[in-house]
């Protein structure tokens, strides 16, 4: 990986983006930093560079969103999430770096189909109870793209938007359910190589991107429209999932 002006001109709008997706500003979109950033560096360079800088995002959001969670959610779901990390860890170390391109390609362009079909009114989520058992589902499954590319945001959303839980309850949630997911990920990242002394070389100079990034979420959360922002995500999507299926398959 070189850390020449192509890098940061994609590793910059990349991370800002994934910032303030996190901040609460079109929560579930923040993993479209990662297909971008599969398309100029290996996908296991991708996922090693963004978790750390995930982690940074979860740290600064969670004072703004603090207590503010729907707790039996947030327990459910981490619980969840722990052989869910564990399945993925599995998964990525049988896997070649062709299959991650194809996956990574796959969940983004999947994630704009499923939420222009809930846009246009094809797909209805039923609204529905609070579920222990669903909550340990979705957080399993959520661990294992979590693990791969970052992507676990639309299987949580998938859970808790059912409930009809307003927009701050539902952020709180995922702030806290993906600040203790992503933690889980550094131990098995450690193992497997992961991460790298480019990698973290490059989150160092991008954590100051990170922290602006969710401090524009925060406040764009409170006071902006999400709809030109949701254009752009799925546009991104589209054109970086598209790219790595090509390159997945070729």
């Amino acid at each position: 990986m070189q850390l020449d002006p192509v890098f940061f001109l994609f590793a910059i709008p990349a991370v800002l983006f994934a910032g303030v997706s996190k901040g609460g500003f079109g929560s579930g979109a923040a993993f479209a930093a990662t297909p971008l950033l599969a398309m100029i560096v290996e996908p296991g360079q991708a996922v090693g560079l963004m978790l750390p800088l995930l982690m940074v995002m979860d740290a600064t959001n969670l004072k703004p969103y603090w207590r503010k969670w729907d707790w039996p959610n947030a327990r459910a779901l981490m619980l969840g999430a722990v052989p869910g990390t564990a399945a993925g860890a599995l998964i990525y170390s049988l896997a070649n770096p062709d299959l991650f391109r194809l996956l990574i390609g796959t969940v983004a362009i999947g994630f704009v189909l499923y939420q222009l079909a809930r846009k246009l009114g094809w797909l209805r989520i039923a609204e529905k109870p609070f579920r222990p058992w669903a909550g340990g589902f979705w957080g399993f499954c959520a661990g294992i793209t979590s693990f791969i590319s970052h992507a676990g945001g639309p299987l949580v959303a998938m859970h808790l938007l059912g409930q009809k839980i307003d927009k701050t309850t539902y952020q709180a949630t995922s702030v806290i359910v993906f600040w203790v997911m992503n933690w889980l990920k550094v131990i098995p990242y450690l193992i497997l190589g992961i991460f790298t002394w480019e990698t973290l070389w490059a989150d160092l100079l991008l954590v100051p991107v990170a922290v602006l990034g969710t401090f524009v979420g925060v406040y764009a959360h409170r006071m902006v429209p999400e709809r030109v922002y949701f254009v752009i995500a799925y546009t991104l999507l589209i054109i970086t999932g598209g790219k790595l299926i090509y390159d997945g398959l070729a």
